[in-house]
């Protein structure tokens, strides 16, 4: 008779462990048929309060001991690097290893962007070990999920990928692009007095920036970045509308 592959039951064990965990908090999983050779797993959307949200996420499920490493896990890209950076959804890795504790994922396209940003080729997604997924921690993976795709659909997710940094959700984020197609976000904390500039030509790496650093001659600059005189006015009008979120949150000791 033929012989059933350990891979195969390894996979199918990994794949049932995330689907347990999701749809025991009540999220909606669906399984992609012939998933191993698509990329993809699964396709999860959240659920709040039982109610569907728009918020949903790819998953590339895998499982046994081939993809560890001394800090945690590594899952090969493989050719679906370019699925898993530019695709209609993003895509986390999660990774079963009942030995080391259970499930652990990653975010593969945040990961992708980075790499891409830095001018550098990802052969693999890191899932470090201290990243895992479990009922006590599954909430709190859900808040954090829903508010990247908020970001995306804002259209400023890809940049703070790319940057490496984290908008939080009350982060007033503004982006432009000039006339040769080159993307710049102005990022405004509350009660920061800075805001921080990201930006396509310094390989996005973060900026404090204030608005008495801004300059209009004799060249367009902000510190020691040079501007273009949209980019310069643009960043004017961030400046102007944002001053009231730099102002010292007001706070109120208790009773």
């Amino acid at each position: 008779m033929p012989k059933v592959p350990e891979s195969r039951r390894v996979g199918r064990m990994a794949v049932n462990e995330v689907r347990a965990l999701l749809e025991r908090h009540g999220h909606i999983v669906q399984e992609i048929d012939g998933g191993n050779d698509h990329g993809e797993d699964l396709h999860v959307t959240f659920v709040r309060s039982g109610q569907r949200t728009e918020d949903s996420v790819a998953v590339q499920v895998k499982g046994g001991i081939s993809t560890r490493t001394g800090k945690g896990h590594r899952v090969p890209v493989g050719d679906h690097g370019d699925n898993w950076r530019d695709g209609s959804l993003p895509v986390l890795c999660v990774v079963h290893d009942p030995e080391r504790g259970g499930l652990f994922w990653a975010n593969a396209t945040r990961q992708l962007r980075r790499a891409m940003a830095l001018r550098k080729t990802a052969k693999s997604i890191v899932v470090p070990r201290e990243s895992v997924l479990e009922d006590a921690s599954l909430d709190a993976f859900v808040q954090k999920m829903r508010n990247y795709l908020a970001r995306e659909r804002q259209g400023v997710g890809r940049w703070a990928d790319m940057a490496g940094v984290e908008f939080a959700p009350n982060d007033i984020v503004k982006f432009f692009e000039n006339e040769v197609a080159e993307p710049m976000v102005f990022w405004q904390r509350r009660g920061e007095p800075y805001a921080t500039l990201l930006h396509h030509d310094l390989d996005w790496e973060p900026v404090p920036v204030q608005e008495w650093m801004l300059r209009f001659e004799p060249i367009p600059s902000i510190g020691h970045v040079i501007l273009d005189l949209a980019e310069a006015h643009w960043l004017m009008g961030c400046f102007k509308s944002t001053e009231w979120w730099r102002r010292p949150a007001e706070r109120h000791d208790p009773v």
